[in-house]
């Protein structure tokens, strides 16, 4: 039997106008569900978002044993009874987050036997740095048949503290370690540490549990390793990315939005892109207010946090098709994340490629077309260009946006936009 695959049917050209609430931030809630392998308290995470990442995530920590419960935007994590500390290859393949698993195993069972995580195909994002700074702390750990086997040596099966010096500043390696650390013997230093709002989440929750960590958000992080960690009640930020991603809905359908709740440190590089693109930001305390008539060219490169986001890069390129102007977007992150630039093409989008670098120039107007999301912030991309689109899009690849977004489309419907989820025939 072939399963019915849904897709958006987008309906262009309308004006936007109302309010937008942002969920709680996907990347900074997977990790903070792999925390609660570090404690045998319960753990009780609120605003959660309802997206299949999430709900992936627990089932990967259920095969662990870990006790699972969700009510409306919390869920209740019991870490109490981990039977093993293998998660089953099936359940981790199709989520990278999966992989946040090994630090908090390593730290609590004393090994952890992970398989090489999947997720979105956006260009190669190896477990190097985790692997080495696993290591510094004492685990040995050999990577065979794609599964990655950790092992801490020793009678008492402790990781001790250490220095960590990443290569680069890895949002995963960094979030990773800081778990391994936060159980450690001694004190552990992470130099040339990630600095994104998720990171800062993350020490703040664990800090929540007991954690003494000290840096967070800075190049520099030091963890002073405890025995063991309680429970916690914690929620989880806004995303940034669901906030960026609706500010530009607003700036390509050239229309006015209130978008909340916002965290204006957290899309500092966007906020101000957006302003240079001609847009007028007010921010009123919990949110901002977004409204334009135009929308000028730029340039942009993507680097990590407190750079441009690359997770934000797809959508703003669909916001620069439409900019009176040449503009020219460098992708600094990810080797691959550019394949949306054919299907914009298709939606009569001006773009040239050399590389990592998309020259793109701006057109009076995009036109409704049949077009794919190549992975989560590539379908977001795609819903942007059919809101400004003459025409009809139809928005195929969901499976990615799903990951990302909690009913986009629901959101989107309630401020003007015309979105319908459709089936195909099975």
């Amino acid at each position: 039997m072939v399963v019915a695959k849904p897709r958006l049917e987008i309906s262009g050209g309308r004006r936007l106008h109302g309010e937008l609430r942002v969920s709680g931030a996907k990347n900074s809630a997977l990790v903070l569900m792999a925390a609660c392998l570090l404690t045998t308290d319960n753990l009780r995470l609120r605003n959660v978002p309802p997206l299949t990442d999430i709900t992936a995530m627990g089932e990967i920590l259920a095969a662990l044993g870990v006790g699972v419960v969700r009510s409306g935007d919390a869920i209740d994590l019991d870490g109490g009874h981990i039977t093993q500390a293998a998660p089953p290859y099936e359940l981790v393949n199709s989520l990278r987050a999966s992989f946040f698993c090994i630090g908090p195993l390593l730290a609590r069972m004393g090994m952890a036997q992970v398989p090489l995580p999947g997720g979105c195909q956006i260009g190669s994002r190896p477990v190097v740095e985790h692997v080495k700074g696993l290591k510094a702390l004492g685990a040995q750990v050999t990577i065979e048949h794609g599964v990655v086997t950790a092992v801490v040596p020793g009678r008492d099966h402790r990781l001790t503290g250490g220095h960590i010096h990443l290569d680069c500043p890895s949002v995963g390696a960094t979030e990773t370690l800081m778990m391994a650390a936060a159980l450690a013997d001694g004190e552990t230093t992470i130099e040339n540490a990630a600095q994104e709002p998720e990171v800062v989440d993350l020490a703040n929750l664990l800090i929540a549990m007991g954690a003494r960590i000290r840096g967070a958000g800075t190049p520099t992080i030091t963890i002073d390793g405890v025995r063991t960690l309680h429970g916690a009640d914690y929620a989880v930020i806004p995303d940034r990315i669901e906030a960026g991603t609706f500010l530009l809905a607003a700036a390509i359908t050239r229309s006015t939005l209130r978008v909340a709740p916002v965290i204006p440190e957290h899309l500092g590089a966007v906020l101000t892109k957006l302003e240079d693109a001609g847009c007028r930001l007010t921010p009123d305390g919990e949110g901002v207010i977004l409204s334009t008539e135009r929308i000028r060219a730029l340039d942009l490169t993507t680097q990590p946090f407190p750079g441009f986001p690359t997770d934000l890069q797809a959508p703003f390129m669909s916001l620069l098709a439409t900019a009176e102007g040449t503009s020219f977007i460098v992708e600094n992150i990810f080797e691959n994340r550019l394949q949306h630039v054919a299907e914009l093409q298709r939606m009569g989008a001006s773009i040239r490629m050399n590389g990592n670098t998309a020259c793109v120039e701006g057109v009076a107007r995009l036109s409704g077309a049949p077009v794919h999301g190549t992975d989560l912030r590539a379908s977001a991309a795609m819903v942007l260009a059919g809101l400004a689109a003459d025409g009809v899009t139809t928005v195929r690849g969901l499976e990615y946006l799903d990951r990302g977004y909690a009913d986009l489309e629901g959101k989107l419907n309630a401020v003007g936009a015309s979105i319908r989820r459709l089936s195909d025939d099975a």
